[in-house]
């Protein structure tokens, strides 16, 4: 079994707990310290033992996603023969972080951040059990800045707790508050790993909440990643992005937006940029939203890949030699500015093709705009 779930959470107390209510061996190994000698090595150890007959041992490997994908393979044979019952423990999704055959092996468990109520559970358990702590007779005043430090990790939870003990003026009967604590550790510590699924978790719901409209939303998840060190480029880059997929010709100055954002972050960066980037996200937060220039290009590159290359029309090739201009090389072509409000109706697209609609404007001032347009110029034709 795989335990997937941020640090703090359990993963490997409740591996032991499994191991000692089963009362069989338990073997541990961290992937960081650890290779394919040791793992070996273990399942010799498993392998002598149920050659006994006794009951597979538990292999506990912490941190599994660090294993490479030749140590992963070398607990498969065991695995598969029952010689270890293996128990991973990951901070990191193991869809991507442990080889298919191993994951197909294994049943995912999710361990989730601990709620507040746990979290007190735990102060009152160290302040009631840990003789350090006990010998201190802490009284907790306020636990809201331990429980948001903590980012849901017991042990975060527990270090912030002793370093706020073995730092205050007097060493018995210290009174937790807030201030205390926010004056110990000095900065709060953000819960973001710009490598790992807080980083795609946290710019996903950025980008989510500007694409629904909801500058509120897409101003915290800003603050998010601000807070956890995400490098302000990446963050401007997926707005410039954003700006064309979202909201495209609904309001195309979100693009020169978002592009002066990007160009700005470039030249002031942290900490000021973070100013330059709340004014993008909220005004493409708040600005009105269309994909029809995402899914216009989509749709075209579609039938790309299922046409080919189809020939472009006679009219509309150019003709720089003689030879070009006897094969009809744009003979018929009709120059758009020699007639009338600069517009004539003549085929664009491949005769395989004729007719195709791509661009299709959604309902938004400016598009409806467009559309009217279309509609005078190509009347039904493509299909407006």
């Amino acid at each position: 079994m795989i335990f997937w779930g941020p640090p703090g959470v359990g993963k490997t107390t409740l591996a032991g707990v499994i191991a000692n209510t089963l009362d069989r061996p338990f073997y541990t190994l961290s992937a960081t310290d650890s290779g394919v000698k040791q793992v070996r090595e273990v399942i010799e150890k498993a392998e002598r033992h149920s050659f006994m007959g006794n009951h597979s041992a538990i292999l506990f490997i912490d941190e599994i996603h660090r294993f490479n994908k030749s140590q992963q393979d070398s607990l498969l044979k065991a695995v598969e023969k029952g010689v270890i019952t293996l128990i991973g423990a990951t901070t990191e999704n193991p869809s991507f972080e442990v080889n298919s055959a191993l994951l197909s092996r294994s049943e995912v468990y999710v361990l989730k951040n601990l709620s507040s109520d746990e979290l007190r559970q735990v102060v009152t358990q160290a302040i009631e059990k840990d003789g350090w702590v006990k010998e201190r007779q802490p009284e907790i005043i306020e636990l809201e800045a331990l429980m948001v430090l903590s980012g849901g990790d017991a042990r975060r939870l527990l270090n912030t707790l002793e370093l706020v003990l073995s730092t205050a003026d007097q060493k018995q009967h210290v009174k937790i508050t807030n201030e205390l604590v926010e004056s110990v550790v000095q900065e709060r510590r953000i819960g973001y790993d710009k490598s790992g699924d807080q980083h795609y978790d946290v710019i996903s719901a950025f980008i989510k909440s500007v694409r629904g409209s909801d500058p509120n939303a897409a101003v915290y998840y800003l603050a998010r990643m601000i807070e956890g060190g995400e490098d302000p480029i990446f963050i401007a880059r997926r707005l410039i992005i954003l700006a064309s997929e979202d909201i495209g010709n609904a309001n195309p100055t979100a693009l020169v937006m978002a592009v002066n954002g990007f160009q700005a972050t470039q030249s002031i960066g942290y900490p000021e940029c973070r100013i330059v980037l709340s004014q993008v996200t909220v005004y493409l937060a708040t600005s009105p939203k269309s994909n029809s220039s995402y899914q216009a290009i989509n749709d075209a590159q579609e039938v790309v890949k299922q046409t080919g290359n189809l020939d472009v029309p006679l009219h509309l090739r150019n003709a720089p030699t003689r030879l070009m201009k006897d094969l009809d090389y744009g003979l018929g072509y009709k120059y758009a500015h020699s007639f009338p409000g600069h517009f004539v109706e003549q085929e664009f697209l491949p005769d395989e093709i004729s007719g195709t609609q791509f661009y299709n404007p959604k309902d938004n001032p400016r598009e409806n705009e467009s559309r009217a347009r279309l509609r005078a110029y190509w009347k039904e034709k493509y299909g407006y």
